[in-house]
Parts: C-alpha cells; structure tokens; sequence
C-alpha cells in the first residue's frame, strides 16, 4: 500500500499537536496539584495545634531569646558544694515567679567510675606522701578528697551506691528585660547562698530553652558528677505540704496541687484567725469550715453582725438568735456556768463573773473611776448575794440577777447617784430591753448563731461582749468539742476591756475543747492592739486572703512574710492566700461543691437568685 506524501506530513501534524495537547494538560495537572498540596499544607498549618501555640515572633539574642511579648533566659549549674542537704532546690521552686525546671541523669557504668578513681586515689597519695617528704604542712583539702573518695569506692563496689552524670537548667520568664535581668539576679543569690555555681546561658539562648522544653532533649549537656546521694537530694517534689490523716479539707495547695486537709484541734490550740479585705472571700472560706466541721460532728457557735450566716443556718437546721431591743430573744450579762465542776470552786466562778460583769459596764458607761470602780465591786457582790449566790450556794439552782437588781442595789450604796443615772438608761430607758431579762435563748443545737445585725453600732460591742461571755459561760458548763466563730472581731478591740476579755478566753478555751476563729477586715486596727497581736499569737490557724495595699505591709512584719508572699495576697484573687498551721504554710485556694457554694455564697446577685427559685418551688408548692 502506498501514502501519499502529503497525507503522512498531515499526520505527522495532527500526532504533534495532540502531544502538545496532552502535555500541556499534564503540566496544568501538575501544577494544579502542586497548588492543592500547598493549600492542604496551609489549612493543615492553620488549624494544627502546634502552629495555635507558636509564638509571632522568636527573636534570639546572645543571653536571651524573646518569645513574642515575653523575655526568656536558661541557667545553668556548673559546681556544687561538698555537701548539699536535702530539698536544696525548695527555695527556688516555691518562688513566686513563672519558670520552667529540666533535670536529666546520665547513667555511668561502675567499673568505668572505679578506674577513674582507682587513679585519682593514686595521684593524691602521691602528692600527700610527697609533701610529708618534703616536710610541707599538711594539705586538708587533698586529705578530705581521699577520705570522700575512697567512702565512694567502698560504696559503689558494694552496689549502694551508683554514679551519674546530673545536669539542672532553669529557664526564667518575664515581661520585661529589666525584670528577666532581676529574676536572674534573685534566682543566682539563691543558688549562691548555698555554695552552689551557676551562670546563665551565653550565645546558647535557643539550646537552653530547648533544653527546658517538656520533649526531653538536652540540647545544652552541662553536666557534673554525683552519686545517687545528692542526686536523691535534688527530689523536686518538695513543695510545702499542709495534709494530715483526719481533719476536714480547707482548700487546694497551689504550690503543687495537692489537698490541705488538717484538724485544727491536733494543733497545740484550735484558735484560727482569719485576716481579709472587703470582698476577698474570708465569710465564704469560715462558712465552709463550718459546713465540714459540722459532719465531724462539732458544734459552732457563731456571732453574725451582718445576717451573713441565716441561709447556711436555714439548710441545716440551725437555731438562729436575733439580738435586738425589741427581739423576744434575752441574753443576761448576769448568767453563771453550771453545772459546775468539782474542780472549780463557787467562789472563784462569782469573783470571775463580777471582774467580767465590771468589763461589760466600762464598755456601757464609757468607763469608770477608781472610786466608782470601787463602789460597782461592792455592789456587784451584793447584788449577786440579793439572789442567794454566795460562796456557799449551790449554783446548779439559782435564779441570776438582772441589770434591775444591781441599779436598785446601788441606790442603796452612798456615791453612787451618778452611776445609777447612767444605768438606767439600760432599765428604763431606750436601751431597757437589751439587758434587763433573764436569758431565754435555747442553744441546745449542733449550730446556734447570734446575729447582732438590728442592734445601733453603739450598742453592738456591747452586744457581742455579752454573747462571747454568755458562749463561755456554755462552754464551761459542760465540755465538749466546740468552734467559736467572731465575725468582725475588731469591734472588740475598739475597747480595752472586751480586748482583753477576748485575749483571756483565747488563752484558755482549749482547756474546754473549745476553738475560737476570729475574723476581721480592718486588719490595722486589730493588730495595732496588743491584745490583737496577742490573739494572733495564741492562734494556731492563720488564713491570709486578698490585703490591701494600706494593711499589706503590717501583714508582712507581724506574719514575716516574704516579699514574694507579700505580693502573692496583694495579687490573690478572691478565696486565694497563705494558710498557716503552726510552723507550716502553704499558698492555698478555697474551694467547694455547687451543692456548698449554694450553701455558703456571700454574693448578693447569687443569693437574690436563690430566693427567687425557693419563692418560685413555694408557689408551686402550694399549687
């Protein structure tokens, strides 16, 4: 068969053009999948977590890397001291500063250690025997070596001991240069204070931090030698811990998470004091105590002066005691403990009750003369003695004498005229239905609060100084494992005499089994008083919350807080602080269920809410 030649040039043309064709399409393809790959790459890039959590900018200086807005440096320990003691890394892991902490180990095979040893024995016998030639003084750096070295032979052939490379790398955060430069500075006088040698990183800014970062890379291997000893020693979980067997649970460590669970009567006292500004969380934080304390089975006792604890008291059935000069309730100053112990004598339960009787009445007239002192000491006696209460008495049936019965005592009493004017105003007067009737509360109940809210502020130290002495009188008739709760307790330090009232019943109380917490926003004035600063003494709880800056600093030297800790409460926030137990403290946040913030919430919206919700199941209650 013959082509023409024009027919095969005519194919030869169309055959062309379809692989022009065709590769033009594979290089469309091609290019059309390169563009979808990188778009795969790109979205994958945008949504991976790894590119969510990267800095904007990574800048790498000499000392320093930055990270965005924040300043990044590594240090690096390159000598320790001949002995370091356990938990020697404490102080610079409890500081209040943001850092990470990388520690690796470095196995060394025994045999290798022993040779190396073997010979380092050798050369120091050497040098020792050369200087006893040579008549040179004794050298007791090289004699301390080799006795160290040989203890570390012995040890590491008998397997109780093994070898290690050790390398420790602190990687600091900070806002600023000037702070990152400072924290360096802190964290070195640290590491100083021990005889311990560090540096900071220079041109391995990036190696450091890598080296820090949770992937187990040491990018840095700075390493120095130690034996399994000191290595135990570096333990870094030694963080301040406040738990205990029994006891209720107080809040979270927030050193290292773990729980603060303690019972305050295993203390050498159960007295706490509880020190807050205005809206830092310290009714939340004693109202959980409450709560817990109460499925153990103690019993409270609160004085309320706000009406801060009537919903808690409501949910678990509590007896709550309004205190006003209208209110049914009556408490009388003039009550006395019984049944009385054989161990306490009538006489001195009488002379108690007239020195405490006398600090009530300096309170009410705004003091009192030597010879009105005088004259009230007499009267006191005999007015007490009107209702048969004498030595001789049996003081499980008697009936106690009311303001009514001194007033007419001391119109009998010449000098007294005075005295009896300023009285009645508590008898007859406006004040007359505060003090002038027999007590006709009933305590008997697992909570009892005392509110004092309806009373004048003129009246409410009064007040709570006739409760506390009322509670004490309780606690002393009978003992058994109690909590007393002040609120606001610095309307008692306002006067000497409920000052030292309170002072004494702290001191005493835990011969009663009885724990008082004390609580109190005006720190100033609290601890100003000796008998503030002597409460606190006596206490053996203390829980710091939120401090303004006016009281911060009284706070730290009566405490002696650090400054760390002093600017941790200026920056807690709300039931976040230092809970102190005896010798020990903790940085601490308060924490509850829904079920006991339900319970035991001070916010005015939240309680508005729950009113609302029990008005609403009411409603449809009676539906």
């Amino acid at each position: 068969m013959a082509f023409k030649p024009s027919s095969i040039k005519a194919e030869k043309e169309s055959t062309g053009r379809l692989k022009e064709d065709e590769n033009k399409i594979k290089k469309q393809t091609a290019e059309e999948m390169i563009t979808l790959e990188e778009e795969k790459i790109f979205r994958e890039g945008v949504v991976s977590i790894r590119d969510l959590i990267a800095p904007s900018a990574f800048r790498v200086e000499s000392s320093f890397i930055q990270l965005g807005d924040l300043y990044c440096r590594t240090i690096f320990i390159t000598a320790y001291p001949r002995y370091i003691s356990i938990g020697w890394s404490s102080p610079v892991i409890n500081l209040s500063v943001t850092m990470d902490i990388s520690m690796f180990f470095y196995p060394v095979k025994s045999a290798v250690i022993l040779k190396q040893l073997k010979n380092k024995v050798g050369a120091l016998e050497a040098q020792i025997s050369s200087d006893t030639e040579k008549g040179a003084p004794r050298d007791p750096i090289r004699e301390t070596a080799l006795r160290d070295i040989e203890q570390l032979r012995d040890n590491l052939t008998q397997g109780i001991e093994h070898f290690f490379q050790f390398c420790f790398y602190v990687t600091l955060y900070a806002k600023s240069k000037e702070e990152l430069d400072q924290t360096t500075e802190d964290i070195e006088n640290i590491f100083g204070s021990k005889l311990i040698m560090s540096r900071k990183v220079l041109y391995q800014a990036e190696q450091g931090f890598n080296s820090t970062l949770p992937m187990a890379n040491d990018e840095l291997y700075i390493a120095f030698n130690m034996n399994s000893s000191p290595i135990a020693a570096s333990f870094p979980f030694i963080s301040a811990e406040l738990t205990s067997d029994d006891g209720i649970l107080y809040g979270i460590n927030r050193h290292n998470n773990s729980l603060i669970l303690f019972d305050r009567f295993s203390l050498q006292n159960g007295n706490m004091v509880v020190f807050a500004s205005a809206g830092a969380g310290k009714s939340y934080a004693v109202k959980l105590e409450v709560l817990r304390t109460m499925m153990m089975g103690t019993d409270v006792m609160i004085i309320d002066p706000e009406m801060e604890y009537k919903h808690l008291c409501d949910a678990v059935g509590g007896t709550y005691i309004s205190i006003s000069l209208s209110s049914e309730a009556k408490i009388n100053p003039f009550d006395l403990p019984r049944p009385v112990g054989s161990d306490i004598s009538t006489e001195d339960i009488i002379r108690s009750a007239v020195i405490t009787m006398k600090g009530l009445l300096r309170i009410m007239l705004n003091g009192l003369t030597v010879e009105q002192d005088s004259i009230m000491d007499r009267a006191l006696i005999e007015t007490y003695a009107k209702k048969d209460i004498t030595p001789e008495a049996d003081l499980s049936n008697i009936k106690p004498p009311i303001m009514q019965d001194l007033v007419e005592v001391l119109e009998g009493m010449q000098g007294s005229d005075e005295l009896v004017m300023k009285l009645k105003k508590y008898t007859e007067g406006t004040f007359s239905g505060l003090f002038n009737s027999p007590t006709n509360v009933d305590v008997k109940n697992q909570l009892v609060i005392y509110s004092v809210r309806d009373l004048e502020d003129e009246l409410r130290p009064i007040a709570i100084y006739s409760i506390v002495n009322y509670i004490w009188n309780v606690v002393r008739s009978e003992r058994k494992k109690r909590v007393l709760v002040i609120d606001e307790a610095w309307w008692l330090m306002m006067h000497e005499d409920s000052a030292r009232f309170i002072y004494g019943l702290v001191k005493r109380c835990r011969k009663y089994y009885l724990g008082v917490t004390t609580i109190t926003q005006d720190v100033n004035d609290f601890l100003k008083s000796q008998y503030g600063q002597a409460i606190v003494t006596n206490s053996a709880l203390q829980l710091l919350l939120r401090q303004s800056p006016a009281a911060v600093d009284l706070v730290q030297r009566v405490f002696m807080l650090t400054d760390s800790e002093k600017y941790l409460l200026l920056e807690s926030g709300v039931g976040e602080g230092i809970f102190f137990a005896g010798n020990k403290h903790a940085a601490i946040k308060v924490v509850a269920s829904y079920t006991e913030d339900q319970l035991v919430t001070t916010n005015p919206e939240q309680l508005l809410a729950i009113e609302k919700a029990k008005r609403e199941f009411e409603e449809q209650s009676k539906k």
